[in-house]
């Protein structure tokens, strides 16, 4: 669901220039005007002294109301109160690991969403969310597996159809998408979820023009949530308009100054404007908002590697990997930043790393083959 992979001078440029082109052309293969100043900005609020003395459950509704007006991180540390009063606190738990999939922390958010259904796997909001944590994960089959599980224990759950919408959109099911978000909006004609993943199955649809007017009625019901900025500018970004990807962005960052996932999302659309500074600027941003937000490190990395700025990129690639990312483009592209350093030693360890990951990766290959000669 999310973001998608992509010389020096030497004795063999032909073959280092392959390298860059193989290396880079994978980066684009990507994922998938409301008026701020009637918003609600979360930021522009004073901060909520967190009451104390609350219990667990008390402790979930303050979390709850966060949420509902944007202050995600504000509801991460609410949530996780609520979680280390009651361990057993199940809905916490579950809520708490949507939080931090929305806010780009996918695995830990997941991790959340199971433990949620190991205490309780008869609520279908668990199963709802595990769904929609699983459906971001990749793991699209265990996802649909959740999502239905979720309708069976509550037949009129609008969410849990808005999540089984988007988990079939991923199998490739369009009939059995636009069947799930139907019910959900007939359940609940409010649902901003449900209009979200509308919005999807529009894209994948090649609806271009539905599924932006999807994502604005996502928007118009909930006006605080970062997501439905992140959704409708990737929307813009697939489909060749840049200019309107920024201007989404830059919503989601005035909705939230500390959600790192629309620092990462402006990065990406200056990237592809070839607007290399603003682009590390954003990347970097996104690194100070959450220090452990795995892709602003290998974003910045690749900006950092097309520019041929190599001892730069080298430590961001190390960041994000030691921070535990699997994505194969972080590792080959560590170990060329080596190769074109010449310092082949140090190349090699990360280009087989990156075959562990991918056998097929080119660009690990070639950059082995230039080690070798």
């Amino acid at each position: 669901m999310y973001i998608g992979p992509r010389k020096r001078k030497g004795r063999t440029p032909i073959l280092l220039a392959f390298l860059i082109l193989a290396a880079s052309a994978t980066w684009y293969v990507s994922s998938k005007g409301l008026a701020l100043a009637d918003l609600n900005l979360p930021w522009r609020q004073r901060p909520t002294p967190t009451a104390p003395g609350l219990s667990s459950a008390e402790r979930t509704v303050e979390a709850d109301g966060l949420f509902d007006v944007g202050r995600l991180a504000g509801a991460v540390d609410a949530y996780r109160q609520a979680v280390e009063l009651d361990p057993t606190n199940a809905a916490a738990h579950a809520r708490l690991g949507r939080v931090l999939v929305l806010r780009g922390r996918t695995a830990e958010g997941l991790a959340m969403a199971q433990r949620a259904v190991e205490l309780d796997s008869e609520s279908a909001e668990n199963q709802a969310i595990l769904g929609m944590a699983l459906d971001w994960n990749g793991d699209y089959g265990a996802a649909l597996e959740a999502c239905l599980k979720a309708v069976d224990l509550e037949p009129n759950n609008a969410l849990a159809y808005a999540y089984l919408a988007e988990a079939y959109a991923d199998r490739e099911r369009p009939d059995r998408a636009e069947q799930a978000v139907e019910k959900a909006l007939s359940l609940d004609p409010n649902s901003f979820w449900a209009y979200r993943n509308l919005g999807y199955i529009r894209d994948s649809q090649g609806d271009v023009e539905g599924a932006a007017n999807a994502y604005i009625e996502a928007i118009a019901l909930q006006p605080n949530l970062v997501y439905l900025y992140l959704s409708l500018g990737r929307h813009y970004r697939a489909s060749g308009d840049p200019e309107g990807a920024v201007l989404q962005f830059q919503k989601a960052i005035e909705v939230d100054r500390t959600d790192p996932t629309a620092y990462d999302s402006l990065g990406l659309v200056r990237f592809d404007l070839k607007e290399y500074e603003e682009a590390v600027a954003a990347f970097k941003h996104a690194s100070e908002a959450d220090p452990e937000y795995i892709p602003a490190y290998g974003h910045l990395g690749w900006c950092l590697y097309v520019q041929r700025r190599y001892e730069d990129a080298i430590p961001q690639f190390e960041k994000a990997i030691a921070l535990g990312s699997k994505t194969v483009e972080y590792y080959y592209e560590l170990g060329l930043c080596y190769v074109y350093l010449d310092d082949c030693d140090a190349a090699r360890p990360w280009l087989e790393r990156a075959l562990e990951l991918d056998p097929n990766a080119q660009p690990a290959l070639e950059g082995l083959r230039v080690c070798e000669e």
